[in-house]
């Protein structure tokens, strides 16, 4: 099992009107993590990578 990370709204909530997805508590900028089973080393380097890449 890995690691995902998706944007919900463009994703798994992108049929939901702008309304919707704020009373489900999901913003424009909402990234949700589901954690799987790598290393936690490998992990934090792959989110170190991803926030440097948004910077």
């Amino acid at each position: 099992m890995k690691s995902l990370a998706i944007h919900p709204a463009t994703t798994t909530h992108s049929q939901c009107t702008e309304e919707e997805l704020l009373d489900q508590g999901i913003k424009p900028n909402t990234i949700r993590l589901s954690i799987g089973l790598e290393k936690v080393e490998d992990l934090i380097a792959a989110l170190d990578a991803a926030f440097e890449a948004v910077k």
